[in-house]
């Protein structure tokens, strides 16, 4: 197999940071991306780069037909129960040979099977037949981190050796790896992998040291890494960032003292503590409701002449509202703009929220139309989802359904799961069922291609159950377990009870076996 290199240009500044600093800044904003998570956007491919107008059309048109190809080969795979039925479904459909495979087209069905990784690896064995066409690495990487994800180890240790001899492993690869082996509870997998660097003809330096570091930390293996950077540090130099690792590896698990250690030790190596040393600390506090020792700190940040920055209010920002106190949280949001900190979109997101949690809705609105534009802020699918959960919250369905629509027409943006949730949510609450929620969940599905997650599966299989519509919910509960996505035992556990009064005998069965294996395993 000859493999075609080529690297892919990428929609977000958050990429073209060097690797170490991208790794801090995830550290530190995680906390963002739980809240107001923001998806990754195919639109963005097809956004126009100048004002000239056949361009523009040119470029939709292209979009348009990719997403035609798109729908083509998801209408074929979806009915398929493994893998290989995806892969000969597919190459043996006259209608799938004539679509021309391009590197947008293999991204956007990867995103579109990101939770189903059968389907995923079905579809790329087959682009990988087509004569005419050679993926990317990059689209190798995702579907490892797909594989990873899924909890499928084998079968992404065998890709991993599949990329290995044909020298497609990039140091990205093994970040993946090690994530999603740590992640499965297989540290020292994660680890194994850092010893086997050489292997794939890459180098154990303070950049591959580091993304172990990291790897283990964010899995709260705090311990294990910090044993295991004292052995590596005689040979391999730690730099800033290898301690603001470890800053936020100890205040994840809650060890803040530690962490102000670790700033000691970073001055003891010539280091001096950035924002992101402070801002992972205070984070820590807000977690603990700690906000006089917050405040404490971000006078310190002042005085030691290292100001704190947007994230820094943001996050702050963030967990006054998640206490309760909105007016305290939009103080701090005049603070941040006093001392002449420019806001993003993630403050935005942040703001907006806080205002609608006070009921200020007409403010929100203000930020959204007014503010966010003269300032030349974009909103990306997080700033949508919190405008429509805010209507959701306040019963404004109306509102929620037009700012859905301007979301799913944005030049810059798609909506995600979360972009529905609300509103689903608010169809249970008002007994739309039948109607509106079936529509909703068509759009979902068939006109944006999104794969529930967990928490939408849990939604709509409790709300189906408590409308008395368990037929509904264990068809769901069958197509969850089909995408290996494991439920909850408190939803196996109402769904039995239901099929059950329903003298559903064989799916009754099927449940119980489920759940006989969950406590087993």
């Amino acid at each position: 197999m000859i493999l075609h290199v080529r690297r892919l240009v990428k929609v977000y500044s958050f990429d073209v940071l060097p690797l170490e600093n991208r790794l801090v800044f995830s550290s530190v904003s995680k906390i963002y991306f739980r809240y107001f998570s923001t998806s990754y956007s195919l639109a963005v491919e097809c956004h126009p780069s100048t004002s000239n107008a056949s361009s523009h059309q040119a470029v939709k048109s292209v979009d348009v037909w990719r997403k035609h190809d798109a729908d083509v080969v998801i209408a074929k795979v979806i009915a398929a129960k493994n893998e290989d039925e995806v892969f000969q479904c597919l190459v043996h459909d006259p209608g799938c040979n004539t679509i021309q495979i391009t590197h947008g087209l293999v991204t956007r069905l990867l995103h579109r099977f990101q939770d189903d990784w059968k389907s995923a690896l079905g579809v790329f064995r087959w682009v990988e037949t087509c004569p005419a066409y050679k993926p990317l690495p990059e689209l190798y990487d995702k579907l490892v981190d797909i594989l990873g994800k899924m909890k499928q180890l084998e079968k992404m240790r065998a890709l991993l050796e599949e990329m290995r001899e044909n020298r497609l492993v990039s140091l990205n690869t093994i970040a993946k790896v090690m994530r999603r082996f740590a992640g499965a509870g297989d540290w020292r997998d994660a680890v194994k992998t850092f010893d086997e660097l050489e292997n794939f003809g890459l180098e154990k330096n303070t950049e591959s040291m580091n993304l172990l570091l990291d790897t283990l930390c964010k899995e709260k293996k705090v311990s294990q890494a910090r044993e295991i950077f004292l052995e590596l540090k005689s040979h391999i130099p730690p730099n800033a960032n290898t301690f603001n690792i470890f800053i936020h590896g100890w205040c994840k698990i809650n060890r803040v003292e530690e962490a102000q250690w670790t700033i000691q030790e970073m001055k003891g190596h010539g280091f001096s503590p950035c924002v992101i040393s402070y801002s992972t600390i205070i984070q820590s506090y807000c977690f603990q409701s700690n906000f006089s020792r917050v405040y404490d700190l971000l006078d310190e940040m002042e005085a030691q002449g290292c100001p704190p920055n947007v994230v820094t209010f943001t996050t702050i920002m963030h967990f006054l509202t998640k206490s309760g106190d909105s007016n305290e949280a939009l103080q701090m949001a005049q603070r941040m703009k006093s001392v002449g900190c420019k806001p993003d979109t993630l403050f935005y997101n942040a703001l907006i929220h806080t205002l609608g949690r006070a009921g200020r809705v007409e403010e929100a609105l203000y930020v959204f139309t007014k503010e966010m534009p003269h300032n030349k802020i974009y909103p990306n699918t997080s700033t949508y989802n919190s405008m429509i959960a805010m209507f959701c919250h306040h019963k404004k369905e109306q509102m929620a359904l037009q700012y859905l629509r301007e979301l799913e027409s944005s030049p810059y943006c798609k909506p995600d799961v979360q972009s529905f949730y609300p509103l689903l949510k608010l169809y249970f609450q008002a007994g739309k069922i039948d109607g509106c929620l079936t529509n909703l969940l068509d759009d979902m599905v068939k006109k944006h291609h999104l794969c529930l997650d967990l928490a939408t599966f849990t939604l709509l299989i409790h709300g189906l159950c408590r409308a008395d519509k368990c037929e509904w919910a264990y068809q769901l509960f069958q197509d969850m377990i089909g995408r290996s996505i494991k439920p909850r035992y408190v939803t196996c556990s109402l769904l039995l009870q239901e099929v059950r009064q329903k003298n559903m005998y064989d799916a009754a069965e099927m449940i119980e076996d489920f759940i006989k294996k969950m406590k087993s395993s």
